[in-house]
């Protein structure tokens, strides 16, 4: 049996669609490898996000046709965001490749790559379940994929371009996707989309998310639902109301935010406004006092002033966030920002990035004061390391449990902890009673 090696790059949601050609490949005869030097073939799953994002992914298609000259693998497969955003000048660009796969032919890398074929059609029609998919996230933590597309066109992002328009999965085939999800041995999962709060718009008429939380609640296995990628001003009472009565729901939020300041969020395309970004925030925590919000904000946007970006810090620091990815705006061709007057130097934007994450590193230190003594549910990841409702797999923190000789832990088991010391993003702790 040929056996083929997956990298996939950038986010969960790439990760979802490595997943479902995994499957594909699977069923079609080829076994999955994790060590590359025994493999047959290899697919890459590239991002395209920005231009450090296409750099990275170039330069892994380089190496693995690399190792294909040198006969170390017998053909490469590419797919995902580098291949929507160049479509067929990828070929050109990388003849040695053997075909191409784009996102709207997951179901077709197989015979794609058996063929030397490229697959990549438009988005069109609605979003099908997978018919096959294979996990590449450890047993005990999986992502749910309810959408893809965006609608929101803001005003620095490729997205709407790369993946088309905004896309729902119906209810039922989520629900299914997530039972099989629960049978594998998931016990946590984590709900992605480029909007997940937009979900069921395009089937439904209105957001539907709150009836798709209700209907996945019934799967009692799963011990955490988490919401990634959520929008605050699509953010329901409805949807509050179930995290803050069931338990199986983290209260947990990713709410990317990008900016404070009403005139660079409103360059932005952004739907939000400083008074109801700072009105939603108060609104969940005065639903759920401990809710842990995660965020991201955009420095040197173009026309960003001195006195904007003095409210964003100043913002980072009052709304205790308890997590922050901080970026420096990336001029992306193909995007209206990239031709906005006013683009910010580089020095400048880093000078903003190293302020910011100064100040947030500030609040994680109030944040781990309040965190020790406390006794928090962990979920491990390995038998010493594991998270707390308030971190999302891969991009958060972690909480090292120390270790029990007589009752040893293992990936995948909930275990009460208390917080003994925390440093940045990394808490230690024992086993509680």
């Amino acid at each position: 049996m040929p056996k083929i090696f997956i990298v996939s790059l950038g986010c969960p949601k790439n990760l979802a669609d490595a997943e479902v050609m995994a499957g594909e490949l699977s069923a079609a005869g080829w076994e999955l490898t994790a060590d590359e030097d025994g493999a047959d073939a290899a697919l890459i799953n590239t991002c395209a996000f920005l231009g450090a994002a296409v750099e990275e992914s170039e330069q892994e298609i380089k190496r693995l046709l690399a190792l294909k000259a040198r006969g170390k693998l017998s053909k490469v497969l590419a797919a995902g965001c580098l291949v929507e955003r160049e479509k067929e000048n990828l070929l050109k660009h990388f003849p040695g490749l053997d075909a191409a796969v784009g996102i709207n032919a997951l179901s077709e890398a197989a015979k794609a790559l058996e063929e030397g074929k490229s697959r990549i059609p438009p988005a069109e029609g609605a979003l099908a379940a997978p018919r096959l998919k294979t996990r590449l996230t450890a047993p005990h933590s999986a992502y749910l994929k309810i959408a893809d597309g965006c609608d929101n066109r803001c005003a620095y992002c490729l997205i709407p371009s790369i993946r088309g328009p905004f896309r729902s999965k119906p209810v039922q085939s989520l629900v299914e996707e997530a039972r099989s999800l629960a049978e594998s041995g998931a016990v946590e999962i984590s709900l992605i989309a480029q909007d997940t709060t937009a979900y069921g718009t395009d089937l439904y008429g209105r957001p539907r998310l709150a009836w798709l939380l209700n209907a996945l609640l019934e799967i009692k296995s799963v011990k955490w639902w988490r919401l990634m990628y959520v929008y605050p001003e699509r953010l329901t009472p409805e949807v509050i109301e179930i995290m803050r009565a069931h338990k199986s729901v983290c209260r947990y939020l990713d709410m990317p935010l990008q900016h404070i300041a009403d005139r660079v969020l409103k360059r932005m395309n952004r739907v939000s406004s400083e008074k109801s970004i700072k009105e939603k925030i108060a609104e969940l925590r005065r639903a759920m006092p401990d809710i842990a919000i995660r965020t991201n904000f955009i420095v040197g946007f173009p026309g960003e002033t001195r006195e904007d970006f003095s409210r964003l810090l100043a913002f980072v620091k009052k709304a205790r966030f308890d997590n922050v990815g901080v970026f420096k705006y990336s001029r992306e061709p193909g995007t209206p920002a990239a031709g906005f007057p006013g683009q910010v130097p580089e020095e400048v934007k880093e000078e903003r990035a190293e302020a910011l994450v100064r100040a947030q590193s500030a609040v994680v230190d109030l944040l781990n004061q309040g965190l020790k003594g406390r006794k928090l549910e962990i979920l491990m990841d390995s038998p010493l390391a594991g998270r707390s409702y308030r971190d999302a797999p891969e991009i958060d923190g972690r909480v090292e449990v120390a270790a029990d000789k007589k009752n040893p832990l293992t990936a995948g088991e909930f275990v009460k902890v208390r917080i003994t010391a925390a440093s940045g993003y990394l808490r230690r702790g024992e086993r509680a009673q």
